[in-house]
């Protein structure tokens, strides 16, 4: 069967810019990426930690960023493709906090759109001039099986993820018939300091490392979406075709609520 995009097997002198990679999957992908030969360039707000980075990565760099500041990410990618070019944009940056209806927050739930889905329409408008113009490149948007369907303590999550996978889906019919790949991976629970806030149990918890390497294995695969780890997703695939009075007294059972 025909790959759905371009196969990525040599990243050997590619340019790579990890929005979101000061820890957790972002990081453990862009120490993946070096690894492998591509030219590394890691974006996030944390300046000392991309540092630490760039110190132990030779030939890394760092661009301080707030994906919130439309002007500051237009800025990074005129920086970067002026500096090396841009050959794949990967949009790692997440922000999780556990919400529910009965403890609504405003404040909470815009939070999570900024960084989660508005963050990724500001790197689109910053990239996607350069890379339709080029003809080439990818782009990745980092979502999750939290945006499969409604689930309990992400009120606020799931529907930024559920928004990246929708926004990947049609990214892929736009920029597939104009040289472009385009990537959504989902992941299941890692183990990131995003998900160190949860009190619950977390089948199937893989490593960033891990992550990392299935994401590369996906890449390679010309895969459109990347999803791990599979023992647990796909059970997560077969609930997302239920109907919802199934899907939600069998949620309701996981979960005791």
């Amino acid at each position: 069967m025909k790959p759905l995009n371009p196969t990525i097997t040599d990243w050997q002198g590619r340019s790579v810019w990890l929005i979101g990679a000061s820890s957790g999957i972002g990081l453990a992908t862009a120490q993946a990426l070096h690894s492998a030969g591509a030219r590394v360039v890691v974006s996030a707000r944390k300046a000392e930690l991309l540092q630490q980075f760039v110190d132990t990565h030779p030939g890394a760099q760092a661009v301080v960023l707030d994906v919130s500041d439309p002007i500051a990410m237009r800025q990074a990618a005129q920086h970067i493709q002026a500096e090396q070019g841009l050959d794949v944009v990967i949009y790692c940056a997440g922000y999780y906090k556990p919400v529910r209806a009965t403890d609504y927050n405003l404040d909470e739930m815009l939070r999570h759109q900024t960084v989660n889905y508005l963050g990724a329409l500001y790197m689109l408008d910053a990239v996607l001039p350069a890379l339709l113009t080029q003809g080439f490149g990818h782009l990745s948007l980092v979502a999750s099986v939290a945006g499969y369907r409604g689930l309990p303590q992400s009120l606020a999550y799931g529907p930024t993820k559920a928004a990246l996978i929708h926004l990947a889906e049609a990214l892929y019919l736009d920029l597939s018939t104009q040289g472009l790949g385009v990537s959504v991976v989902n992941p299941g629970f890692v183990e990131t300091p995003l998900t160190a806030q949860n009190t619950f149990h977390m089948p199937a918890l893989i490593s960033p490392e891990e992550a990392a390497r299935e994401m590369l294995r996906g890449w390679a695969k010309g895969a459109f979406e990347i999803h791990y780890p599979k023992r647990f997703t796909r059970w997560l695939k077969f609930m997302r075709l239920l109907p919802y009075r199934w899907y939600f007294a069998l949620v309701r059972r996981a979960t005791g609520m």
